[in-house]
């Protein structure tokens, strides 16, 4: 057995130089299939580049082209669409380049099993991509536009593919993803040329409705600023549990700062009009009655009433305190 052993012995480095000399072997065919191969390389490397400058060209005249039109927006998608087009045939030139041998129907089959994969990862990114398109589209609103979008309101920015951007009225950027944009309720506040404010005034039960009516549209009227056609007009809105209440509404120019200004005004020379004119502006007012605070003679006070127990010895009419000390008694 001794014999064996020793026999076997010196086979091992024979093994271990035969897989060290394949191993050298891969490496330097590996390293001889890359210089062969580096000439083409270099040239799908030259003609995606080729590609690529001609995509940026494409998509810059597409939107000099139609840039201050009506049709921007469109020329926007179209230069996108195709600049992202070119990208792609170029990619696909190049891989015939490295791989002359691979047929059109081979790639088609790679695209499509790749864009499955893809489709899957970047769902969000091809949701937002398409919804962004559409509102390129059909441009329910435009850069510039005031609009409210869930919990913002805000000027647009810019409108890109992925996302559109607006600035809030307190001087903040918000980026919204375009398919929240797209499925959720869109407010424009800009889309008309003006744009509808109204405000509950409450005079006293006691005062003239029809003088009060009248001085509020007077002084709404007069405010510059708060547009003549249609003209604003006061109704009579709610009684109310401590006035009546009047509603002012008046139109104006929809912007925000615009809006906010006359806000200010309406309310300021209105509230100031009703109050030289001596009409009552009430607050809400509560009376609370004690239960003693009855007379006598309101019935029998033996009997629950007015939140009192039932019972033979009702407290007495009087002041508070000694009604509280009789029926603690």
């Amino acid at each position: 057995m001794q014999d064996s052993l020793a026999a076997s012995a010196p086979a091992a480095p024979t093994d271990l130089n035969a897989e060290v000399s394949n191993a050298w072997r891969t490496v330097d065919n590996m390293i001889d299939g890359f210089f062969a191969l580096l000439p083409k390389l270099i040239l799908a490397i030259v003609v995606f580049l080729a590609f690529w400058l001609i995509a940026k060209g494409v998509r810059k005249a597409i939107r000099t082209t139609t840039e201050g039109r009506k049709s921007s927006n469109v020329g926007q998608v179209l230069g996108r669409l195709a600049y992202f087009g070119l990208l792609v045939l170029g990619v696909l030139v190049a891989i015939t380049v490295v791989a002359p041998g691979m047929g059109i129907g081979e790639l088609v089959g790679l695209l499509g099993i790749g864009g499955v994969a893809i489709g899957f990862a970047f769902q969000d990114i091809f949701q937002n991509l398409l919804a962004g398109v559409l509102i390129l589209l059909r441009e329910p609103f435009r850069e510039g536009d005031e609009i409210t979008s869930g919990d913002y309101t805000g000027t647009v920015e810019k409108i890109e593919t992925r996302a559109t951007f607006i600035r809030t009225y307190d001087g903040k950027r918000v980026i919204i993803p375009n398919s929240q944009i797209y499925t959720d309720p869109v407010t424009v506040i800009t889309a008309y040329e003006m744009v509808r404010s109204h405000y509950d005034i409450g005079i006293g039960y006691g005062d003239d409705i029809a003088e009060a009516k009248r001085i509020a549209l007077e002084t709404v009227t007069g405010i510059e600023g708060v547009l003549k056609d249609p003209a604003p007009d006061v109704l009579t809105w709610e009684l109310a549990g401590s006035s009546v209440n009047i509603r002012v509404r008046w139109w104006t120019d929809p912007t925000r700062s615009n809006v906010v200004k006359l806000w200010d005004q309406v309310l300021q020379r209105t509230a100031g009009a009703l109050a030289g004119a001596g009409i009552d502006l009430p607050f809400p007012t509560q009376q609370i009655l004690f239960h003693d605070q009855t007379e006598a003679t309101d019935g029998d006070r033996t009997r629950q009433r007015e939140g009192w127990p039932a019972g033979p010895n009702p407290p007495e009419p009087g002041n508070l305190p000694r009604a509280l000390a009789q029926s603690n008694g």
